[in-house]
């Protein structure tokens, strides 16, 4: 159940899951240029209106997840395409309306204006001080309802064709297993697991993300209807933190997929394996809340739940995981390259960008940290080092064994380039917040800047080795179908 299917079967899904690929690179890639372009104005090396800033803002934050979003689903699309039937047409669909919501959340944001960041937070998105206008407003809601719906219809496919291999979304997570009901061997594989797990949260987070923007839609229309801002908030940071978590979820298939065949050792999916994906699936659906904690009107114990559970949720998956990857690794002869190399560089990056979160998850420090810079120091480091780096190493494999073309020195090169210049843009923004310096503000004090300027020199380095990474990917992109080195296709994961 756990083997990989033929060399040409997997060639026909190849061309899909690298158009996500490739597309959600070249907008990662622009998201930074964005990223340096704030910390330069925060460090008043240039000067950048205040409404540009929050445009900026807005596209930054809303377009790196989303295109980090969708390279990651095109990855567990991938290999979870082995174990199960998807449907092409369903993929193709999804890419169409991502790409539609795409260009209507663009055209607000420069076209229109529209400035009220990823969290759109009710009741801004109609009461703007007249920032932007309805037609800027809309267009960015729109666009994210699509965009929703095109991830929505993909889950919608995974959880079909994962009930229809296994029988549940329950035994996809492996519940037989766990229940002694069947033996380890017959545990479902990895791939799948990580699939289940990201279809059940990231539809659930969804439909609370829909919700909140319709009502949105609706108040920007008519502004004589209204709700309750606490349940707005709380719909939108469901759906905001839940969605941004499942990025790493899907990407780390990568991992699991990966480091078998180089190592050409068997990763085992054991009960301690399917438990601890288990309580991520319950944990990543609630933990949202210590978003809350610094509203004093939230309910007590929701916010004490907050806290305790984003200690547990960081442990479990993360845990076995990171240790197996050492396991795998450790003394197995593995021949290291661009491939292998970004996806164990990932499990450093989600192993220390975990613990800044919790931390900022702790109630007492919540309160005084929290608007500060401390928390997009926490995100990069989680997401810039750990998720896009899974993406980037599976760029690379894949072009290792769909195509001739090698890697250079300048791509091992980039590699370091790459993870030298996001940890240094990761520890100057905890230094920013260790500083007090406020997160989300177009201008700062003197005394906040220089940590901005530093973080803009390392993001030039840093768009500089994600252009390589992509023009690699490229260059595979016009060599595709040509066969690689397939020597770790082979292998059983």
């Amino acid at each position: 159940m756990g083997a990989f299917v033929g060399m040409n079967n997997l060639k026909s899904t190849n061309k899909t899951v690298a158009t996500s690929l490739t597309i959600g690179g070249v907008i990662i890639a622009v998201m930074m240029i964005f990223g340096i372009l704030m910390l330069l104005a925060q460090g008043g090396v240039i000067d950048v209106p205040d409404a540009m800033f929050y445009q900026f803002l807005t596209i930054h934050g809303t377009g790196m997840i989303g295109a980090a979003a969708l390279a990651a689903a095109g990855v567990m699309w991938y290999f979870l395409n082995q174990y199960v039937e998807l449907s092409r047409s369903i993929f193709n669909w999804f890419l169409g309306l991502v790409i539609i919501g795409v260009i209507l959340v663009v055209i607000g944001v420069f076209s229109f204006e529209f400035a009220g960041a990823w969290t759109f937070l009710y009741p801004l998105p109609t009461i703007s001080a007249s920032a932007w206008g309805t037609i800027g407003a809309l267009l960015y809601l729109f666009g994210m309802l699509i965009l929703g719906t095109g991830f929505l219809l993909l889950y919608m496919d995974t959880g079909r064709a994962i009930i229809k291999k296994y029988g549940s979304l329950g035994k996809g997570l492996g519940w037989d297993v766990i229940s002694g009901k069947k033996k380890e061997e017959d545990a479902p594989p990895k791939a799948v697991v990580a699939s289940t797990m990201v279809t059940i949260v990231n539809t659930t987070a969804i439909l609370a993300g829909a919700a909140v923007l319709i009502m949105n839609i609706i108040n920007v229309i008519n502004p004589s209807f209204t709700f309750d801002p606490m349940l707005a908030k709380n719909l939108t940071y469901a759906f905001g933190h839940i969605f941004a978590n499942a990025i790493i979820y899907m990407a780390v298939i990568v991992v699991y997929e990966l480091l078998p065949k180089y190592t050409n050792r068997k990763w085992v999916v054991n009960r301690v394996f399917l438990i601890a994906w288990t309580m991520s699936t319950a944990f990543t659906l609630v933990i949202y809340t210590h978003h809350m904690l610094m509203d004093f009107a939230m309910p007590k114990w929701m916010l004490i739940m907050g806290q305790a559970l984003s200690y547990a949720n960081g442990l479990p998956v993360l845990v076995v995981t990171a240790y197996g990857a050492l396991m795998i690794v450790h003394k197995s002869g593995i021949k290291w390259d661009m491939g292998s190399g970004l996806a164990f560089l990932s499990m450093f990056g989600w192993t220390v960008g975990v613990v800044p979160a919790i931390v900022d998850a702790t109630i007492v420090v919540n309160h005084v940290m929290h608007n500060t810079k401390w928390v997009p120091g926490h995100f990069h480091m989680y997401m810039g080092l750990g998720a896009v780096v899974m993406l980037f190493s599976f760029m690379y494999y894949l072009a290792k064994v769909d195509s001739t073309v090698k890697e250079s020195k300048i791509d091992r090169i980039a590699l370091w380039c790459y993870a030298l210049a996001m940890i240094s843009i990761s520890v100057q923004f905890l230094v920013s917040g260790a500083l007090s310096t406020p997160r989300r503000w177009a201008i700062h004090y003197p005394g906040w800047m220089t940590p901005a300027v530093f973080g803009a020199i390392a993001g030039v380095f840093l768009v500089i080795a994600t252009t390589i990474f992509i023009i690699h990917f490229v260059r595979y992109m016009k060599n595709r179908g040509k066969l690689g080195s397939d020597k770790y296709e082979q292998k059983t994961a």
